[in-house]
């Protein structure tokens, strides 16, 4: 999973985990160490001291885990790609003033079409767990 991540990508300086038993594999700590990769670890009761990490996976749970059905690894996963796509570049965010992760980043934030708001339809995503209207 690790490798997954990274492929393509420079290495990470450090590495923040939590106290898993998981992250305590010989293997696990030899890799960090061939790779030179510092791993800090968070500290056991305060899910604060992660807190990027803990919004999204209760963002992920609040939004999406909890109110639909999985049947298996593969189908969890595309529901969780569907996900991330809408999160990114459909889903308003507040802390954004309103704009997706994605107008965010990129470094032209121009409106190239305007939408005229008496014509619109209901696009759904994430097979109809949310729905966005959009110009139509």
């Amino acid at each position: 999973m690790f490798n997954k991540i990274i492929s393509g990508k420079s290495l990470p300086k450090y590495l923040s985990s939590d106290n898993d038993p998981l992250f305590l594999f010989h293997q696990w700590k030899a890799n960090l160490r061939i790779l030179e990769i510092e791993e800090l670890k968070s500290v056991p009761g305060h899910p604060t001291s992660h807190p990027y990490v803990e919004r999204v996976i209760g963002s992920c749970r609040r939004e999406l885990v909890d109110n639909i059905l999985f049947w298996n690894e593969n189908d969890l996963l595309n529901k969780l790609n569907n996900f991330k796509k809408y999160y990114n570049e459909t889903r308003g965010h507040w802390s954004l003033e309103g704009n997706t992760p994605i107008q965010k980043a990129s470094t032209e934030n121009i409106i190239e079409n305007v939408a005229i708001l008496d014509h619109y339809r209901w696009k759904k995503h994430c097979h109809g767990l949310f729905q966005t209207p959009v110009a139509a």
